[in-house]
């Protein structure tokens, strides 16, 4: 890290025991680097927090509220506070899928705010705005969408693949970046499934058509595209660490997500760019 060679550190909540022993942590983090560092965690709510105190409720019970843009405001709001007062610098939330079927993959964690690409578009903005409105960095998740993907699907263990129409994509799983990008998230995460209709030979993260052409292209992000966790069984097919690495960054991601706990990984990954000229 003095090296400056680490944009950035993910926490998990493995050994996190409050968030002011993660704030001391976060600034000898700050105070060893030479440049800024993206201090990331998953606060999502409901069942994905890393640091106790919230927010409580989960995507599917925000977007089941009467008012799903105001419960999402609060939520992000909460998570803003939470996150502050930890040191973070970001959150890597909110989850923008719009879910299928009750029980598929996404809703039977009600991570989820609903199967209404118009609701999660909302609810998404409102989190997003009041996070950023709090000095938090947003991350919208995971593009294109994993909302179709069915019950047992997880790319953090296995290949997944989305086989739908790209109009379908484009209309529903889509719709809701729409409404993250017009109300200015920061960072967009790029999905590990492969979406056939797009790019049937690589995943999202690792294609230059849904980074480029749909990502950039149609729906105007001009912020950070940030990888899944470089070491998901989903991209095992895709060789090395060096090799997943470099194939990312290629297709057009600025942040690679190096999240095995192992100091290994990332020097690999970097070895790999540095290799490659990237």
């Amino acid at each position: 890290m003095s090296k400056g060679q680490v944009g950035g550190v993910i926490f998990f909540s493995d050994n996190v025991s409050s968030a002011g022993q993660l704030a001391s942590v976060a600034a000898e983090f700050r105070k060893a680097s030479p440049g800024p560092l993206a201090l990331l965690v998953d606060q999502e709510g409901g069942e994905v927090n890393r640091i106790p105190g919230g927010p409580g409720l989960s995507a599917k019970q925000v977007g089941a509220a009467a008012n799903p843009a105001a419960s999402a405001r609060s939520q992000g709001a909460t998570a803003a506070a939470v996150l502050r007062g930890a040191g973070m610098s970001g959150d890597l939330a909110p989850v923008l899928g719009v879910y299928r079927s009750a029980g598929d993959f996404l809703d039977s964690a009600g991570r989820s705010f609903s199967s209404d690409p118009a609701v999660v578009g909302q609810a998404g903005a409102a989190f997003i705005s009041a996070l950023q409105g709090a000095g938090i960095s947003a991350c919208a998740k995971h593009f294109p969408g994993l909302g179709a993907a069915s019950a047992g699907a997880d790319t953090d263990t296995g290949p997944v693949t989305i086989d739908l129409p790209a109009a379908t994509l484009e209309s529903i799983d889509m719709a809701p970046y729409r409404a993250a990008v017009a109300a200015g998230v920061r960072m967009v995460m790029t999905s590990w499934a492969v979406y056939p209709a797009l790019d049937p030979a690589n995943p999202a993260g690792m294609s230059r058509t849904v980074i480029q052409t749909y990502l950039r292209g149609r729906i105007g992000f001009r912020g950070t595209v940030i990888t899944d966790a470089l070491e998901a069984g989903a991209v095992a097919r895709y060789g090395s660490t060096g090799n997943r690495a470099v194939a990312a960054v290629r297709a057009g991601a600025d942040l690679l997500c190096c999240s095995s706990r192992d100091v290994a990984q990332g020097d690999e990954a970097a070895a790999a760019l540095a290799a490659a000229g990237l």
